[in-house]
């Protein structure tokens, strides 16, 4: 008898990963006599899955300077003189704080009682300091998914604690947005309801109206899977690209929630070309194009456009999004794999594989959005 549900649940696996199977060799080798086995990354100039950055979405030498120097010298000061330095209202200063505090957290899980000790020098030595304070919160956010159970009490407990400097990060600092961008994760795992997140919502958008960082963390609070539903993720993120100022990435957003709720098991062949997923790709393209270059979002969106574009087929766009962010993968969809590099470098081969079959070389690469 178990022999016999073993063969039926291997025929249902079958049924479902056999057409997508099919169908994407099909798609990569539509072009004779190329062969995808003879697609090679390497010359594209694509960096090698060892050297890739699983630290950031994109480059930032001037943090990854002082993040060398305060872990080589354990000395915080130079991270503090980076964030003073820093302007609030922009998308850059929350990156660094996310980056310090998850460069402390790394330390810890590596040397557990040693790691990070920088920042509890930071703190203890210069209190006052906001940026101190900002990464502190952050830090202490990235522990409790780090280190706990969502729902546990070990779990609450630190982010009941990160809520508390959150607190005094946002005194530190009247005006920086940060320390509220912070709470918007401790809101979803404390489970905050519906009043009491809009009410923390109208701080980050009296500082930050159009700060996109800050709308993809509170798209996380409107999801199915916490605290909101597909229908309200789909609102909000609707409500924010209608209402975003020219240029904006905000009109990437309603992307970000098809992501957030994409099936495990997809048992539509013809998903990735359905409507919904169309119409979010495209705004997600379209705003690329009409981004500023140097918007320390775009590489957030083009990251995630890869995912989509690769299991849509159209591997000359995916080409084309590589081209400008191949070298770092701390972005989604990436950081959710236990092994960004890995996972990120299965996806670009099978983009210039597609590109390769179809035609394309790099001497035709594609280089704008």
């Amino acid at each position: 008898m178990e022999i016999l549900w073993f063969l039926i649940a291997l025929c249902m696996l079958a049924a479902v990963v056999g057409p997508f199977v099919l169908r994407r060799r099909g798609g990569i080798r539509q072009v004779a006599p190329g062969s995808p086995d003879a697609a090679d990354p390497d010359a594209y100039g694509f960096v090698r899955q060892e050297e890739l950055d699983i630290r950031l979405p994109g480059p930032d030498q001037d943090l990854l300077d002082v993040l060398d120097v305060v872990q080589r010298s354990q000395d915080w000061r130079a991270a503090s003189q980076l964030l003073a330095g820093t302007p609030k209202e922009g998308e850059v200063r929350w990156q660094r704080v996310q980056a310090f505090a998850g460069a402390a957290s790394l330390e810890l899980a590596q040397q557990p009682g040693v790691g990070g000790a920088w920042l509890r020098r930071w703190r203890a030595e210069a209190p006052k300091d906001a940026g101190g304070a900002a990464v502190h919160a952050e830090f202490l956010v990235q522990q409790a998914w780090r280190s706990s159970t969502a729902g546990t009490d070990d779990f609450r407990i630190i982010l009941e604690e990160a809520r508390t400097v959150c607190g005094e990060a946002a005194l530190l600092a009247p005006g920086d947005p940060v320390p509220y961008l912070t709470e918007l994760a401790v809101s979803r795992g404390l489970g905050y309801s519906h009043e009491e997140f809009d009410r923390l919502w109208a701080k980050v958008m009296d500082r930050a109206p159009a700060h996109m960082g800050a709308h993809i963390a509170a798209l996380h609070f409107w999801c199915e899977k916490w605290h909101g539903s597909r229908e309200e993720a789909d609102r909000f993120a609707t409500a924010a690209a209608a209402r975003a100022p020219q240029g904006s990435l905000l009109a990437a957003l309603p992307l970000f929630a098809v992501y957030e709720h994409l099936p495990e098991v997809n048992l539509v062949q013809g998903f990735y070309r359905s409507a919904v997923v169309t119409k979010a790709v495209e705004g997600a393209l379209f705003a690329v194009h009409a981004a500023r270059p140097d918007d320390p979002m775009l590489a957030h969106v083009r990251h995630l456009l890869v995912l989509f574009l690769v299991r849509m087929e159209r591997w000359s766009e995916a080409v084309a999004q590589l081209v400008h962010i191949d070298g770092h993968v701390g972005a989604l969809p990436w950081t959710q794999d236990p092994d960004p590099a890995a996972e990120y470098t299965v996806y670009r081969a099978l983009a210039v594989a597609g590109y390769e079959a179809n035609g394309g070389s790099p001497a035709t690469l594609p280089h704008q959005p």
